[in-house]
């Protein structure tokens, strides 16, 4: 069964109109015909909104209870029984009640896609995990709920819904997109204008991104080599010299002079490995292009010009930055070089070329010797042909003066001349040529083939084996040298794969790019076999699964590759493009590993992110056992040798002795009911069943009746709740446990003589209640474990019970939609900082509650 294709409508933020697009678009696809349902949509109170909905088939949701309240969530199970073609589904970000099938919407989507079925969704720009810190920091507000950017980018169609700031926060004032009473507080923090400016911008950009993908992937498909000037890109092209410095800062300016143009530097590694650059300039290099905002790659190619405009014409690069020749005046005459026969080849992408301080200084030595290309051997079979004639006729006119073997030392230098250029074939034909001339021309009998003289023709038949040995010895060197530098070149491919590991990149998407780029191919896809091996699955697409792939046209099947690679029986690396040689393989094959070893490593850490809950649990077991073991213990045994006491006969009590009996056996037991509720609530709790009840509470209520149930502690209490301050939205007997807790615990830790004092001040939408003492305090490193469960600290004393009053506290504050936190206090000691949402209820009550 095909996959359903995924739309997104993705806006700046809520309000501008998402939701009311796909519910749009629903009812045009509705008039079409086309079978149309709605797994969720969140009108959120908007009326026009809701109208939409209104003659679309509504799948119902699902009920599932969360800490003693009901949630309703998508029912994916129903959405996929039902089959529609295509299926609405609002807020794609969205977190799912614990107890649904999956923890997030968008995995839902993804099942119900994967089910054959069409989907319509709807995601904010904050929302995008890579973009989530930084609309932090724009807005000071966190977005708990994000979804990973690879799957809105996967989508087949993303749609922004736009909207100026001015008109949007006109919707608001209007109450089009909140209720009247959050209109002013939202219009003044979260939909400030410069707020709604940037977010904007962001979207714009994403979606820029976006669709400059789609555009690559149309040239790729259609086959488009030419450039289109639709976005600025800047190309540099790096040779590990000293001027890579000056040419990628002058690159960084060209790129900043448009707003939102890419820049790329690209280093081209010759096959044959002669034209390597320096590692530790280019690492540097690399470095210097990531710190301005670019992006590094590297691509192999033989002829270095046209590897580096395919690359740039390959990113749709509208300009290429070069750096003047560094080769003399004299090199120059012969080669015309890189930068002229680039800016000759360029076409459409407009070429710069930059000086700077190493221009025609010449280059330092290749380092490895002459490896025999084409171009070599053609120059050795020219030399061959034409300079042994040429020596001849310059030989004559000497005849006379010269003796035999003089001109035999020259032959055999043109031959040496010939093997170094051409390798051993041009130097063997030079040598038995040259053998020839010297018979004919020098050695009498002159112009005759005919030797008269034994030694004349023993020294021309020592000529032709030397001749022949040099040439053999020369060629051998020729090809281990090609041999090395190749090695080179592909360690060098390598060793940018290992750098790309090591800085975290190894996410599959990135990596099958890189392999893309490095040998300039269309497609590169990581496939798995779907199940058992089969005969002729070769060339079956419904026998693997794409798992990864970068570029146009992916393989669907290892059979549909130029080139494939098996990593294992279930994994296979197919490429598209061009076949790639022998030698390529190498490179290949350990991309392929790499690529096996990240989507393991993935596989591992989502396994391990499942496991963490039931380790957790497991720990949280682990330490209750080991608490309760003696805490439990502790209060029974003490209350159960009270009462015993208190029974036997054979002891005449007196009534002082009776009464403290009874007092102790009446603590143990209260000790251990506390220690009962405070077990069975945090079970509860990492049970989420234990549900708040929050309602609008005024706290200057709660917090007499939390001093009276501390008894006689309370005398230790310094407390002062304003009148002004507004209601909040608590549970009442939770928000007095809490509170409880966290004074019993400041009243442990707190010298005899020092008061513990308990405040309450607004900020913002939050009430936040202090309960400050001046005991030993917690060192900041350790704030977080303070709420772990059963955790004292280094505390060996173990009859202050089991450690539970601060984790309970927290999980009780988060339940009711709080936060609890600690703070150094001033001077000495620990604060207590309970923050809760206000109430929008309009408040009235007593002037203060002071307690002393």
């Amino acid at each position: 069964m095909p996959r359903g294709r995924l739309r997104v409508y993705l806006g700046a933020a809520p309000g501008v109109g998402k939701t009311y697009a796909m519910l749009g678009e629903g009812h045009r696809r509705r008039e079409r015909g086309t079978d149309v349902v709605v797994g969720l949509v969140e009108p959120h109170g908007r009326a026009r909104t809701a109208e939409l909905i209104e003659g679309l088939e509504v799948v119902p949701r699902r009920t599932i209870v969360y800490r003693g309240a009901s949630f309703t969530e998508l029912d994916v199970d129903a959405v996929v029984a039902r089959a529609p073609r295509i299926a609405l589904i609002d807020e794609l970000a969205h977190t799912n009640v614990p107890g649904s099938k999956n923890t997030k919407r968008w995995q839902d989507v993804e099942e119900i896609l994967d089910a054959g079925i069409d989907v319509i969704s709807t995601v904010n720009i904050q929302h995008l995990e890579s973009l989530n810190d930084v609309v932090q920091q724009i807005t000071g507000v966190e977005q708990r709920e994000t979804v990973p950017d690879e799957v809105v980018r996967r989508a087949d169609q993303v749609e922004l819904v736009d909207m100026s700031p001015d008109a949007l926060r006109r919707r608001m004032a209007h109450g089009n997109v909140y209720t009247p009473e959050k209109v002013d507080a939202a219009l003044s923090n979260y939909f400030r204008v410069g707020n709604l400016t940037a977010l904007r911008e962001l979207a714009l950009l994403w979606v820029a991104g976006k669709v400059d993908d789609q555009l690559d992937r149309y040239r790729a498909e259609h086959g488009i080599a030419g450039t289109w000037e639709a976005r600025e890109r800047v190309v540099v092209a790096l040779t590990g010299g000293p001027e890579g410095a000056t040419l990628v800062r002058r690159a960084a300016r060209v790129a900043a002079r448009t707003k939102g143009a890419d820049l790329l530097a690209v280093h081209v590694t010759r096959a044959d490995g002669l034209a390597g650059a320096d590692p530790a300039s280019l690492t540097h290099q690399r470095t210097l292009v990531e710190s301005v905002g670019g992006t590094y790659h590297q691509v192999v190619g033989d002829d270095v010009p046209r590897a580096l405009l395919d690359f740039a014409r390959g990113v749709n690069a509208t300009q290429l930055v070069l750096g003047a020749s560094r080769r003399g005046r004299f090199a120059q005459i012969f080669s015309r070089g890189v930068g002229v026969t680039v800016t000759a080849m360029s076409g459409s992408i407009d070429v710069h070329m930059i000086t700077h301080a190493q221009a025609q200084k010449g280059r330092r030595p290749a380092r490895s010797g002459a490896a025999l290309t084409r171009t070599r051997r053609m120059a050795g079979w020219a030399v061959a042909v034409a300079g042994v004639p040429a020596l001849t006729t310059m030989l004559i006119p000497f005849r006379d003066a010269l003796t035999l073997p003089s001109e035999i030392l020259f032959f055999l230098l043109m031959v040496i001349g010939v093997a170094l250029i051409g390798g051993m074939w041009p130097a063997v034909t030079a040598a038995v040529g040259g053998s020839f001339l010297l018979n004919y021309y020098f050695t009498p009998p002159l112009r005759t083939l005919t030797i008269s003289n034994p030694e004349n023709f023993f020294a021309l038949v020592v000529f032709v084996l030397v001749a022949a040995a040099v040439s053999a010895i020369v060629d051998v060197a020729a090809r281990r040298t090609r041999e090395a530098a190749r090695a080179s070149a592909d360690a060098e491919v390598l060793s940018t794969l290992a750098g790309h590991v090591l800085r975290g990149e190894a996410a599959l998407p990135s990596l099958l790019a890189r392999l893309r780029e490095t040998f300039a191919l269309t497609s590169v896809t990581l496939l798995e076999r779907r199940g058992a091996p089969g005969p002729d699955d070769q060339s079956d697409p419904k026998a693997w699964r794409i798992v990864a792939t970068a570029g146009a046209a992916p393989c669907t099947c290892p059979g549909s590759a130029d080139t494939d690679v098996v990593i294992d029986e279930h994994l296979v690396l197919a490429v598209r493009g061009r076949l790639l040689e022998a030698s390529d393989r190498r490179v290949l094959e350990a991309f392929a590993a790499e690529a096996a070893v990240a989507l393991r490593q993935d596989r591992l850490e989502e396994r391990a992110e499942q496991a963490r809950p039931l380790a957790e649990a497991d720990k949280m077991r682990t330490a209750l056992l080991a608490a309760v073991s003696h805490d439990l213990r502790t209060p029974l045994a003490s209350a159960t040798a009270a009462v015993e006491s208190l029974r036997s006969t054979e002891i005449a009590w007196s009534r002082e002795d009776r009464d403290e009996l009874l007092a102790t056996a009446g603590e143990s037991l209260v000790k251990l009911d506390r220690l009962v509720v405070n077990l069975l609530d945090m079970s509860r709790l990492q049970a989420g069943v234990l549900g708040p009840a929050p309602q609008p509470t005024a706290l200057e209520e709660i917090v007499p009746r939390a001093i009276d149930d501390l008894g006689h502690l309370a005398e230790r209490i310094d407390g002062h709740i304003s009148v002004e301050l507004p209601d909040i939205i608590a549970d009442p007997a939770l928000l007095e446990r809490i509170l409880v807790n966290l004074m019993s615990n400041a009243i442990r830790y707190s010298p005899a003589d020092q008061k513990v004092l308990i405040t309450g001040s607004r900020h913002g939408d939050h009430v936040e209640i202090r309960v400050v003492d001046r005991g030993p305090g917690i060192p900041p490193e350790a704030h977080d474990r303070v709420f772990m469960p059963f955790q004292r600290l280094g505390d060996r004393d173990n009859h202050t019970g089991v450690g539970l009053g601060l984790a309970l506290s927290r999980g009780l504050a988060e339940a009711m939609g709080g936060t609890l936190v600690p703070e150094e206090t001033p001077g000495g000691g620990l604060t207590m900082i309970l923050a809760l949402p206000v109430s929008s209820r309009v408040h009235t009550g007593p002037a203060s509650v002071e307690s002393t």
